[in-house]
């Protein structure tokens, strides 16, 4: 006898359904719309409300930077996690569209990363008196977006997709200690970047009339970036059963091709 219910069991394979490929073409279709509405939507809200937003008593006007400089610098994070973990999948169950994740989130995550590197720069020079310092915040995040490049490259270095994804995958493991030490720089060494003031156990230390312009910002970012990682998803599966029809042409192979004229791809 089995150890799930009836409904446990329906419930897992309607969750293990979504992970199919064509069943993720036919959701992402439907959702992306609605993603995109209230992308715009939330970024007019955002940037109304940043625009608005009262100048900081130290910072002044240059406050202004945060509410683009912080949702990147936490999407690059947040993007690097969710490539570690798409490969992992992709390592442990072979699973080809947790593959397709990972590679499609790399560039989006590069270019957060670059974004938040220069605001920070801009922020920093009015702050610090210079564009760039050795700190370990900025170092680390540098690091971070090297990491992003280092996996692009490396696709692009093999020519076999499997071998691709999984040496990929490995270096995205590893690189993913850099993630803690991105968090926590700014505690375990004495650094010039300010301490975390908005997730932190004591509370928010921003004035609310600045924290909620960041937040409706920081869930704006967030849902570009669903948005756009969705979208590149998609372009990477129409690509890789466009490269396995073109296979299946060059081959002759009647066999792998369906009734319909489709042919079978591992996404």
């Amino acid at each position: 006898m089995s150890g799930l219910s009836e409904p446990q069991s329906t419930g897992l394979w309607r969750i293990a359904a979504l992970a199919n490929p064509s069943a993720f073409m036919r959701l992402s279709g439907k959702i992306l719309p609605w993603l995109a509405a209230l992308t715009v939507l939330l970024f007019a809200a955002g940037l109304t409300m940043a625009f608005r937003a009262p100048p900081d008593y130290q910072q002044g006007e240059t406050v202004r930077i945060m509410f683009v400089h912080v949702p990147a610098a936490w999407l690059s994070m947040a993007c690097y996690s969710l490539v570690a973990i798409s490969s992992a999948g992709y390592l442990i169950w072979r699973h080809p569209l947790a593959d397709v994740s990972a590679k499609a989130a790399a560039p989006i995550g590069a270019t957060f990363t670059l974004l938040a590197l220069i605001t920070g720069s801009l922020w920093g020079k009015p702050m610090w008196g210079a564009y760039w310092v050795w700190d370990a915040r900025l170092t680390s995040v540098l690091i971070l977006f090297f990491l992003y490049l280092g996996l692009i490259a490396l696709r692009q270095a093999i020519d076999e997709p499997g071998r691709a994804g999984r040496a990929a995958a490995i270096l995205s493991l590893i690189g993913a200690v850099n993630i803690p030490i991105i968090k926590f720089s700014v505690n375990w060494w004495n650094t010039l970047h300010q301490p975390a003031s908005v997730i932190r156990a004591g509370g928010p230390t921003i004035h609310p009339a600045l924290l909620m312009p960041l937040l409706v910002m920081a869930i704006a970012f967030t849902v570009l970036f669903i948005a756009l990682h969705m979208k590149a998803m998609r372009a990477e599966i129409l690509r890789r059963r466009c490269e396995a029809m073109i296979a299946i042409h060059v081959r002759g192979d009647g066999r792998q091709a369906q009734p319909d004229g489709t042919a079978v791809s591992h996404v």
